[in-house]
């Protein structure tokens, strides 16, 4: 794998969304009103990226590992499926209030998945637009439960008031719920495991509520980690800025009007552009254009490439594994 990987994005329609991730990302979204999320980079069941060109043109992402998995991730990430998962969000409406299981739970589930931690990167922001990060301090499972049951789970979750470039760290076991007005990305372990505490007591046009999952999700909080805050960068040796980093991934961001080196270390990158324009060179004099909203798959074995930053309004966000 001698070059950048492009995949097609897969799109979910939720009551949620709007039309945001074609009028401002550029996504080839169609007719209908709402939708919410892009998946870029996926490897979950029947949920599949697909290569969108080049000599690989039509595999999945589960078809790469299958047969060049060393080669993809480095061979001291190799395994049968792809760690990680990387979306857009449209959040036209707040999301449901839920939180997440960690590995050790999520395995003793049917079908067993992987737990799920995320971290989301605030590319737009509405005025007045809210985040609902962690439980406010003291809240325990007695408190949770109640506040369910009252119609008043906002009441005990902690607040934030986002601004473009801010990013929010949520490990598993972490009560939260994305508020209206938001343009995100989100890069998360590869799981779609999900329990709902609230949604606003709201339907879908077929006059429907969501399932809720009120007694796992008491189960799973982590009652110790306490209201979430925003991430503060760390500079790091390559001129970008580490965002995240954790256990399950790190997402660095790299701004644009320089040359960054991504890469080189035997191990996948994932990039992907959440403001203005930039591409990437590698090998002998090889380069790719990287759009606004355009996701590539850095293999392991294609080593070092320069990142080429457009104006200084471009954001390059970077992940991969430790």
């Amino acid at each position: 794998m001698q070059a950048p990987l492009r995949f097609q994005p897969l799109f979910r329609e939720y009551i949620w969304g709007a039309r945001r991730l074609g009028s401002v990302l550029g996504k080839p979204i169609g007719d209908a009103p709402r939708y919410a999320e892009s998946w870029e980079i996926v490897d979950h069941g029947e949920d599949q990226s697909i290569v969108a060109d080049g000599p690989l043109a039509g595999q999945s992402l589960s078809d790469l590992l299958r047969t060049s998995a060393a080669d993809l991730l480095g061979a001291e990430l190799a395994c049968d499926r792809f760690p990680l998962l990387l979306k857009y969000l449209d959040c036209d409406r707040v999301l449901s209030v839920q939180v997440h299981p960690d590995d050790a739970y999520a395995q003793k589930m049917t079908p067993p998945d992987l737990g799920k931690t995320e971290a989301w990167y605030i590319i737009a922001a509405d005025p007045g637009s809210l985040i609902y990060a962690g439980l406010k301090a003291g809240v325990g499972p007695e408190e949770l439960r109640a506040a369910c049951a009252a119609g008043r789970t906002e009441d005990v979750l902690h607040t934030l008031q986002p601004s473009a470039g801010d990013c929010v760290f949520i490990p598993a076991g972490t009560v939260h719920a994305l508020g209206s007005g938001l343009l995100v990305a989100e890069i998360q372990q590869s799981s779609d495991t999900t329990f709902r505490l609230f949604d606003w007591n709201r339907v879908d046009d077929a006059g429907n509520s969501r399932p809720l999952h009120v007694s796992q999700a008491i189960e799973v909080t982590d009652y110790g980690r306490g209201p979430v805050e925003f991430q503060k960068p760390q500079s790091l040796a390559t001129g970008g800025q580490r965002l995240v980093g954790c256990d399950k991934f790190f997402l660095d961001r790299y701004c644009g009007g320089s040359q960054h080196e991504v890469g080189g270390d035997g191990r996948f990158r994932i990039l992907t552009v959440v403001t203005g324009g930039a591409s990437v060179a590698w090998g002998d004099g090889q380069s790719m254009p990287l759009p606004l909203g355009q996701t590539v798959l850095l293999p392991a074995s294609l080593g070092q490439v320069q990142l080429l930053g457009g104006d200084a309004d471009t954001v390059v966000l970077c992940m991969g594994m430790p």
